[in-house]
């Protein structure tokens, strides 16, 4: 009798201790009904466990000054916010040049919605190919003079990272001021002791949300997806490469790795740093301070506008969805995109069909063989409707396509570390670049149109054949979609 009043009694309290969690739920994941009903359902059918889910992998951040940035420098970035909005609207000086007039709106909207502001003279180089950009970076680290400043979110410790991290101890011991930013979800292997020794030799390291019980993080949901480096205050790099020799297309489980990478020059750098400087006064708990990085004036004189976005779960909008969003609106004839994961909320979804709707053409490229078969179940979900509405759909073949890139007539381009999918919108901490730059989005259109002799094209008929298990398992993974 005993043990059935026990029973009873664990029964009831993980039933009463549902009960409020799912009212937790209801009110932390308002902004999202979505989100809200996916934990719900994991709730009722996995009472026990489906707490220990959400206490890892669904709590929201609620910082309203998650950067503890100072009333001076908040009014400070207001400012410049604001006489950057004043003079687009009054149509002043290099503001008054064809794309930035007639993608006006969306400048603005990043401008107000997360203070990414406007670049002007900038040089960019784009690379689709992991030894290209590793040997490129590899190349501009060995000429620091003043500083070096790394984030990356994976950090493998293999040829790659050891690669990486010799060139920076080799800065480092030439006096060159070495800061490296990591992930510690997505780089989980590393250990201090990979760095002993480029901290003797003055080089910092720093963890983004380090698990605070010992190998136990409550902070696994959200992650430091950003992958920028910034030497001398010069030169950027922004994109979706990590560190690992996957990434150079050496693992025979990904094959060739296909993902895209920009190297930047000009005024857009220093925004760039801008950012890194805000996740690293993070997460060495404010002890530097912004004079000590470089912020030096630079010669070039190409004029190409860019703005650096970012988004992250402390920003009460999604910004980079809503630039997205904004962009595909903005088309009048072609859309490119490429990801690995497409898992689109509704709102990404209607613009979709609107676009294509209006006479858009959309293209659309995801990984033929994902690294995670619940994705692919989701993102095959979404694109089979697509389908109906006319876009054209390719699976990659050749390896793992993993760039994340978005272009509109030829004429703009984002690229980046989003992808497109609710962790990327809502639960990472995101940066892309937004480029006014014909060459840079024909190149990248051009890169999409080579990479379609490695694709199977999605049509609707092979769709539809598909059998009933793979139709379940896509609507099981649609109905988690928002919490993918």
């Amino acid at each position: 009798m005993d043990w059935v009043l026990i029973m009873s009694w664990t029964l009831n309290s993980v039933l009463l201790l549902n009960v409020a969690l799912a009212i937790v739920i209801i009110f932390n994941e308002r902004r999202d009904a979505g989100a809200a009903w996916a934990w719900l359902l994991i709730l009722f059918f996995l009472p026990v466990i489906g707490f220990v889910v959400y206490l890892f992998f669904g709590r929201h951040l609620t910082d309203n000054n998650f950067y503890n940035l100072s009333e001076d420098e908040q009014s400070y970035y207001s400012r410049q916010v604001y006489s950057q909005v004043s003079r687009i609207e009054a149509g002043e000086a290099e503001y008054d040049e064809e794309l930035l007039k007639k993608y006006s709106q969306l400048l603005v909207m990043n401008l107000q919605s997360t203070r990414s502001l406007v670049s002007f003279y900038n040089e960019t180089r784009v690379f689709s190919d992991g030894h290209e950009k590793f040997d490129t970076l590899i190349e501009d680290i060995g000429k620091a003079r003043e500083e070096v400043n790394v984030q990356y979110y994976i950090i493998k410790r293999d040829a790659l990272g050891q690669r990486l991290f010799d060139a920076l101890l080799e800065r480092a011991k030439a006096g060159v001021k070495v800061r490296l930013l990591y992930d510690a979800v997505g780089s989980k292997s590393l250990k201090q002791s990979d760095f002993t020794e480029l901290i003797e030799h003055g080089g910092e390291v720093e963890i983004f949300f380090p698990p605070a019980l010992g190998r136990i993080n409550l902070r696994v949901n959200n992650r430091n997806h950003r992958k920028v480096c910034i030497i001398d205050g010069k030169v950027g790099y922004i994109g979706g490469f990590n560190v690992g020799t996957e990434y150079l297309g050496e693992v025979k489980k990904f094959g060739y790795w296909r993902d895209v990478h920009l190297r930047i020059e000009g005024d857009v750098v220093h925004h760039l740093q801008g950012r890194f400087i805000l996740d690293w006064n993070y997460a060495n708990n404010y002890t530097s301070r912004e004079d000590i990085f470089c912020f030096p004036p630079h010669g070039i004189k190409h004029y190409s506008p860019m703005q650096v976005v970012t988004s992250g779960p402390n920003s009460q909008t999604e910004h980079l969805k809503n630039m997205m969003i904004k962009m595909i609106a903005s088309a009048k004839r072609e859309i490119y995109i490429q990801t690995p994961y497409f898992i689109p909320d509704k709102s990404f979804m209607d613009a979709c069909k609107m676009a294509l709707l209006s006479g858009v053409k959309m293209h659309i490229m995801i990984p033929g063989k994902p690294d995670h078969p619940f994705v692919m179940w989701g993102s095959w979900s979404f694109l089979g409707e697509l389908l109906d509405y006319g876009a054209d759909v390719y699976l990659y073949d050749r390896g793992f396509l993993h760039a994340k890139t978005l272009t509109v007539d030829g004429e703009i381009a984002t690229v980046g570390t989003t992808n497109l999918d609710a962790r990327s919108f809502r639960l990472n901490f995101e940066i892309n670049a937004l480029v006014f730059n014909r060459r840079v989005a024909l190149e990248l259109e051009s890169l999409f149109e080579s990479d379609t002799a490695d694709c199977r094209k999605l049509t609707k008929e092979f769709y539809a054949a598909r059998n009933w298990t793979i139709k379940l398992r896509e609507g099981f993974a649609r109905l988690l979609s928002p919490i993918l």
